[in-house]
């Protein structure tokens, strides 16, 4: 069965390693015939999470807030998957996929929780510089956790410092079979 995947990609370049990650999740996602939804949130106009409590997740534009966000919670109520994609900073999830996270919450304020739950399902893709991975990965199982949705797993890609460290590595293969399998 076709699904829908939002791929929130919080990487500063686009033709960086974790895009270059996403951009193989993608091929293998839609050689099995899913659609794949890409937001590049750097060129986004995001703002951080107020902690005001006064979402309502079942309005259209569900945070008090009006920004970029808007063109991504209507993807993310309809979507089957979200993968998150963000290259690792200071051994956690970039700052501009961390605020978007934050701001999903809204989905859940007021009304009908929207988010948690609802047979979805998430896979992580990483690149870094390094490989000091083992602290960011018990934050993304305890956020699948919260959020009861299935984690798919993760594609991490360590040793990938400069734009295009990542070509030719088994990591890109990985992210491809990982997308196709869904």
């Amino acid at each position: 069965m076709s699904k829908k995947i939002v791929v929130l990609n919080g990487s500063p370049r686009r033709k960086g390693n974790t895009s270059a990650l996403v951009r193989e999740f993608t091929k293998g996602a839609e050689s099995a015939g899913h659609t794949v939804t890409e937001f590049f949130l750097d060129s986004m106009n995001i703002h951080g999470c107020k902690g005001c409590f006064g979402g309502h997740g079942s309005k259209d534009c569900p945070c008090v807030q009006q920004d970029d966000m808007n063109k991504i919670y209507p993807v993310v109520r309809e979507c089957d998957v979200i993968v998150l994609a963000t290259p690792l900073y200071y051994w956690n999830m970039s700052g501009q996929i961390r605020t978007a996270i934050d701001r999903l919450f809204a989905l859940e304020e007021g009304g009908g929780n929207l988010l948690r739950g609802h047979d979805r399902a998430s896979a992580l893709l990483m690149a870094a510089e390094g490989n000091g991975f083992e602290d960011v990965l018990p934050y993304y199982d305890h956020l699948m956790e919260h959020l009861k949705w299935k984690n798919l797993g993760h594609v991490l890609a360590g040793g990938n410092g400069a734009v295009g460290d990542i070509e030719g590595k088994p990591e890109l293969i990985e992210a491809f079979e990982l997308g196709k399998s869904i």
